[in-house]
């Protein structure tokens, strides 16, 4: 059997031991992180060999390989928090029972009241944290900052007052905090003692086989890996947005069916998968008791009826004249 490999894994990491993240507490073997998103995934082996050389031109006469690597890298085009605390080790804090400071910038002015009216930036129940620092800087036309500091202000609710008059209509750069629950905060806490940890790792895909064309399953397990806790954000205004890598450095370890060897990986093809042979049906079919939701009356825009009057259904056409007479 041949076998050609290009398609993408899907990744599972599973905890190695009892471990909390944020809130959440997983148990041994159970599902961490699921990576559905990949753009690559990569399986990487590599050895040291060393020779022995001699005679004549000093060929090689025999060698001896060991200091064997091997390494799983995953490029994901998503992360979600839990996945940034297992790339990188950093602590995941979210409690809705705790209010968090969180930073906002505005570009404002100044009113004829000397008022400035922060309302469009802030939420519905938001307002400006009078007991955090509050700075009000004049800007320039095109929003630089001019380090002029309007002081003497007074926070109230979703407004600033009491700027002094010779600020009236001047454009202002204001930077404040406010107050949000926790519960709509996801806070990742990187620290220098916290490093990403060891996972057991399961993956699966597709080799196609080289006689029929059929996609096998593979299953590819990694009993004991070292997540490296690396990473980079690419922020910028234009390009292709920034991927996550994990790399993923291979240990010896057991499988969780196997307590007598150790191993760096395992790969299952599982070779009796057959040719397609998936049953469709129309997804345009005329079903009994099925309610079309676009034909409703109440989704019409505005609710308005169709245009016209509407036709009697089955209903038969009045007589004509000359046949009401010869019926009398």
């Amino acid at each position: 059997m041949k076998f050609g490999v290009r398609e993408i894994c899907d990744v599972v990491f599973k905890a190695k031991a009892d471990t909390k993240i944020g809130t959440s507490t997983f148990q041994k073997g159970q599902p961490v992180l699921y990576i559905d998103s990949a753009k690559t995934s990569t399986i990487e082996g590599a050895a040291t060999t060393v020779y022995a050389q001699g005679g004549r031109g000093n060929t090689r006469l025999i060698a001896w390989e060991g200091e064997k690597t091997l390494t799983f890298t995953v490029e994901d085009a998503l992360l979600s928090p839990i996945g940034f605390s297992v790339l990188s080790g950093a602590g995941l804090f979210k409690d809705e029972a705790t209010n968090v400071h969180v930073h906002v910038t505005s570009n404002a002015y100044v009113s004829a009241s000397g008022e400035i009216d922060l309302t469009d930036v802030l939420g519905e129940n938001e307002t400006i944290d009078a007991t955090a620092p509050v700075f009000v800087m004049v800007s320039e036309a095109d929003g630089s900052i001019t380090g002029d500091l309007i002081k003497g202000l007074t926070v109230e609710g979703k407004k600033i007052t009491g700027a002094a008059e010779e600020y009236e209509g001047k454009s202002v750069f204001v930077d404040f905090y406010v107050v949000k629950s926790s519960k709509n905060v996801s806070e990742l806490q990187i620290d220098a003692e916290h490093f990403a940890g060891n996972y057991y790792v399961e993956a699966n895909t597709l080799f196609r086989r080289e006689s029929d064309g059929v996609d096998m399953p593979v299953e590819i397990t990694l009993p004991n890996v070292k997540i490296q806790s690396n990473f980079t954000f690419s922020m910028a205004s234009t390009g292709d947005p920034s991927t996550f890598t994990f790399t993923m450095d291979a240990f010896p370890g057991y499988t969780m069916f196997d307590r007598t060897k150790k191993v760096l990986c395992v790969m299952q093809i599982v070779e009796d998968a057959n040719a397609g042979s998936e049953t469709r049906k129309s997804v345009m079919g005329h079903t009994t008791g099925f309610e079309i939701e676009e034909a409703k009356e109440e989704k019409r825009p505005n609710n308005k009826k169709p245009n016209g009057p509407k036709k009697p259904f089955n209903k038969k056409p009045a007589p004509k004249a000359t046949e009401a007479k010869q019926a009398e």
